[in-house]
């Protein structure tokens, strides 16, 4: 059988293997080695450490999800591009858990700098621009609807609305309603940045 030439992509490729079917937790150097029916130290040519494995996988994601975003918001505009915005999260979520949690924590500088990253934040400034929220308060409105949609799409990971009535879905479509409402309704920003000195 021959084996697929290890590179940095196809290292980080079989890690988002398995951190959706083990769980992002289960990623170390080790586990993606034995996958790959190698030893670990054939791996450090291609990825510095277990940190760089793990920017890797969010830098994919964050591709991954990019691609999914713009399909869903492709020609669409206010409510319609944010029901896509959601509904790509939310399918991304479900459909590779492990990567998704890749992006549940504080990534480091190169799946920031990383083109999905990058896409990412210039397909949800499409969707905001369907809505009167000023450009200066873009970022509070990013935050507003990543804390959210993470949020909700965190505690439906781990059953948290297992156990009571409406299910899941009610609670979704209502919270995308909030959203909505919210960005329609804009409050006024200080335009002051109370972190400055």
């Amino acid at each position: 059988m021959t084996r697929t030439p290890l590179s940095a992509a196809s290292v980080i490729a079989e890690a988002a293997v398995v951190a959706d079917e083990d769980g992002f937790e289960a990623v170390s150097l080790s586990a993606v080695a034995r996958r790959l029916g190698v030893r670990t130290p054939s791996l450090y040519s291609h990825v510095r450490d277990r940190e760089a494995l793990l920017d890797g996988i969010s830098a994919l994601a964050l591709a991954e999800l990019s691609g999914r975003i713009a399909e869903a918001i492709a020609g669409r505009a206010g409510r319609a591009a944010l029901d896509g915005f959601a509904a790509a999260h939310r399918a991304y979520a479900r459909e590779s858990p492990g990567r998704w949690q890749s992006l549940q924590r504080r990534v480091g500088a190169t799946a920031v700098r990383s083109d999905g990253a990058r896409d990412v934040v210039v397909l949800t400034a499409a969707v905001l621009r369907g809505y009167p929220v000023p450009e200066e308060e873009h970022v509070h409105a990013v935050r507003v609807l990543g804390s959210t949609l993470n949020g909700f799409l965190s505690l439906e990971r781990i059953g948290s609305f297992d156990h009571s009535r409406p299910g899941p879905e009610v609670s979704w479509h209502k919270t995308v309603d909030v959203l909505d409402a919210l960005l329609r309704a804009w409050p006024a920003g200080s335009g002051k940045d109370t972190t400055a000195p």
